[in-house]
């Protein structure tokens, strides 16, 4: 009962941490012509609620690509599509095309903090207590420590709460991903960072150390009996889950190569929408910043 009372303080103040650095202002707010990650984020919301799937990722008259192209992986997209239908519900005018565009409000803030919160309360933190309670050594106290210096990481809240991101959710479900492995669910773990990869790109950087792990436990086990089983299975869930958030853009080899293409920067360059924007510098020392506190 007192290591659950020690969690649910932990939880309490990583909580109250995360909402009072969003009650403060964001990075590009006020600032056109790009207005920042938050923008890009509220503007993917608009892009997916308003024009159809096969147009998410194509330059169109209604989607310019320059102004905050969607660049991450299909379940970013499905993300703010779900986003979208919430507020358009509350208030049409955050979503609407075209006009919609650089909107700013208290509001709205609200609304796109309380998105992140909620994406972390229902992935990221859960995935962090029951890492740090069923997969870390030591005494209860130890654990909630662990814990405590995990949910109040601050370059996390800084960049999801103070920039604006929501690398909460490929963050959770890796850790997701490695809890399952840890206590010897290697499929869902394998369908958890999947989901990872297919949120957020940058995931690759964990991509290495899965494949070794679920590899070699593979060969360890026996590659002519069991292992050569679990390979299969493995392989079968991984190529399950990434056809499922591919479905609706695999009909045409065309759409799933433009979802590629903007995905990985290399014939666009890695600073599209800084550079090309009148501001550019401004956006590009921004992102440069951002790295650099994700290293920290």
């Amino acid at each position: 009962m007192q290591t659950w009372s020690l969690v649910s303080i932990c939880v309490l103040l990583s909580i109250i941490a995360r909402w009072g650095v969003s009650l403060n202002s964001y990075s590009g707010a006020g600032k056109p012509p790009m207005f920042g990650d938050y923008e890009a984020q509220r503007h993917w919301q608009e892009v997916t609620y308003n024009l159809p799937i096969q147009e998410w990722y194509f330059n169109t008259t209604n989607n310019d690509l320059n102004y905050w192209g969607l660049d991450y992986p299909p379940l970013t997209a499905y993300h703010s599509w779900i986003c979208a239908y919430l507020a358009k519900t509350i208030n049409p005018e955050w979503v609407e095309l075209h006009k919609s565009r650089g909107y700013e409000s208290t509001q709205h803030k609200l609304f796109m903090r309380t998105t992140v919160l909620v994406a972390d309360l229902l992935i990221y933190i859960p995935a962090v207590v029951l890492y740090c309670l069923y997969l870390t050594d030591g005494s209860s106290k130890k654990k909630v420590s662990v814990m405590f210096c995990f949910l109040l990481y601050p370059g996390l809240i800084l960049i999801d709460y103070g920039h604006f991101q929501y690398n909460g959710v490929s963050l959770g479900f890796a850790l997701w991903g490695i809890l399952a492995l840890g206590l010897g669910w290697d499929v869902l773990g394998s369908m958890a960072f999947s989901l990872a990869l297919n949120y957020k790109q940058m995931e690759l950087y964990h991509a290495l150390p899965f494949f070794c792990y679920l590899l070699g436990k593979c060969i360890k086990t026996g590659l002519m009996g069991r292992g050569l089983f679990l390979l299969v299975r493995v392989g079968v869930t991984v190529l399950a889950t990434f056809a499922l958030c591919w479905l609706p853009f695999l009909a045409e080899p065309s759409q799933a190569m433009q979802v590629v293409r903007r995905i990985f920067p290399v014939a666009r360059g890695l600073f599209e929408s800084c550079l090309h924007s009148p501001g550019g510098s401004t956006f590009l020392y921004q992102a440069i910043n951002k790295t650099n506190l994700l290293a920290l």
